[in-house]
C-alpha cells in the first residue's frame, strides 16, 4: 500500500507545477499500484488568505491528515497522491480496487463529517470525478 502523507502541506507555486511534479512519479506509482482499477479525482479551491496573514488556521490540515489516515485503512484503498498550489488550488487522486470500496468510503461516518466541513468552511469550490482506469502511460526523461 502506498500513501503519500504530504497531503495538506504540499507547496507549489502555480497550477502548472502540479502535472510536472506528479508526472515524474507516474512510473513509480504504476509499478506499485497493480490493483488500482478506479480513481477518485478531487479538485478543490481553498479560500485565499488575506495578504500577509499566512495559511488559514481553520483546522483543514488536521482534518485532511485524518482523512488520509482513515482512507488508507479502508478495504479497497490502494493509494493517494495530492498537491496544493500557493493559490489554494489542489488536486487529490485516490486509487481504489472497485466501486463498492469508493461508495463505502463516501459513506464512512467520519468522512461524512469532513465532507460537511468542506462545504461549510474549507472550500470555495470543488469538483469530484470517479473514473475507471482504462490505460496508463508514463514518461521519464533519462538523466
Amino acid at each position: 500500500m502506498l500513501v503519500w502523507t504530504g497531503f495538506p502541506r504540499a507547496s507549489y507555486t502555480s497550477r502548472r507545477a502540479l502535472p510536472d511534479r506528479a508526472g515524474a512519479r507516474c512510473e513509480r506509482y504504476a509499478r506499485r499500484m497493480p490493483n488500482a482499477r478506479y480513481a477518485v479525482i478531487f479538485a478543490s479551491q481553498r479560500p485565499r488568505p488575506a495578504a500577509g496573514s499566512g495559511a488559514p488556521s481553520d483546522g483543514y490540515g488536521e482534518v485532511a491528515d485524518r482523512m488520509v489516515e482513515l482512507a488508507s485503512r479502508q478495504p479497497g484503498f490502494v493509494a493517494v497522491e495530492s498537491a496544493r498550489g500557493a493559490d489554494g488550488f489542489g488536486i487529490t487522486v485516490s486509487y481504489w480496487t472497485d466501486r463498492a470500496a469508493i461508495e463505502a468510503w463516501r459513506d464512512e461516518a467520519e468522512h461524512r463529517v469532513a465532507q460537511r466541513l468542506g462545504r461549510e468552511r474549507f472550500y470555495d469550490s470543488f469538483h469530484l470525478v470517479v473514473a475507471e482506469l482504462v490505460e496508463e502511460r508514463s514518461f521519464e526523461r533519462a538523466r
